[in-house]
């Protein structure tokens, strides 16, 4: 049983919006009955009212049925993990919350010290054990510390949902997953290629590849650079890649940050963005506070030195 997002009421059938991603009743199924950002586009049929509030719901047992669901898991509206159905970007963020607990939570309580050796094998993609596969996906779920795990959530909470509305949630996981590796390998490489000793974690990478596609997709989208210096999400990715690129060719170490993974993933971002820019809808104009439609900076550091 899922609940609005607007009343909280309890609801067998909830009806889910594809547009902003929000579960509601039948009172509030209308975009203009639950805030929809959408409503923006109002003069854009195409945009609002063809937006799929029933279908997900009608199509349990069409093609469009997740993985999780063929495997037995219950994703359907209702079920217990109905929240996350077409919302991959809480899901991710749920996944990065979890590997925290386990990595300063579970992992001492079972004789694996933070920062020790064994600590770093399974958590972080390093220059000294690239060859274990395993990190390279549990090192973009990984993270250095609360400050990494809070700047991090933030703009995997504001933005993901952006991105994932416009290409889809399958294409999303693909992009989320293939660019945070890549920019991890990325920063291992040059890490091998100078003689340097790199230990890789952080989802920085695949979130700088989200707002390369936003820069791309919804160059205007107003955000604000420490919640209170407003600019465009083009500006800002702008800036940021003027930094990693500076601290890149200066050599910079600037508290263990992995800016060319933040470069890597970044071009992977621009590169899909141009791809698909003629076939998606341009996201909201602006981000609120609130849920799925709120906004901020992107992630901090993402290396250990």
């Amino acid at each position: 049983m899922a609940k609005c997002d607007v009343c909280g009421a309890h609801e067998n059938m909830p009806y889910n919006c594809r547009h902003c991603g929000g579960t509601y009743c039948s009172e509030h199924r209308l975009p203009e009955n639950h805030g929809c950002p959408g409503l923006e586009d109002w003069n854009d049929p195409q945009g609002v009212f063809d937006s799929g509030f029933d279908d997900s719901v009608e199509q349990r047992g069409s093609r469009s049925e997740s993985t999780l669901s063929k495997v037995g898991i219950d994703t359907g509206a209702g079920g217990p993990l109905g929240y996350f159905r077409n919302n991959v970007s809480y899901l991710f963020l749920g996944i990065i919350v979890v590997v925290f607990g386990f990595q300063y939570l579970i992992a001492p309580l079972v004789g694996i010290g933070i920062g020790s050796p064994r600590w770093y094998e399974i958590f972080t993609l390093t220059t000294a054990h690239p060859e274990y596969v395993w990190t390279w996906v549990v090192s973009v779920f990984a993270h250095g510390g609360p400050t990494h795990l809070l700047f991090n959530g933030i703009a995997l909470y504001f933005f993901g949902p952006i991105v994932e509305r416009q290409i889809g949630s399958k294409k999303f996981t693909a992009l989320f997953l293939v660019s945070g590796m890549l920019a991890g390998l990325a920063q291992v490489g040059l890490g091998l290629g100078t003689g340097e000793t790199v230990r890789v974690l952080g989802a920085s990478g695949a979130l700088m590849a989200i707002m390369g596609v936003l820069s791309i997709t919804a160059p205007d989208l107003k955000v604000l650079l420490f919640f209170f210096i407003p600019m465009s999400i083009r500006t800002l990715t702008i800036l940021f890649a003027a930094f990693s690129l500076f601290a890149v060719a200066s050599g910079s170490v600037l508290g263990g940050v992995a800016h060319f993974a933040h470069l890597t993933g970044l071009v992977i971002g621009l590169w899909y963005g141009n791809r698909v820019k003629d076939r998606v809808r341009g996201g909201p104009r602006r981000l609120n506070l609130g849920p799925g439609r709120g906004g901020n900076g992107p992630g901090g550091p993402g290396r250990f030195p």
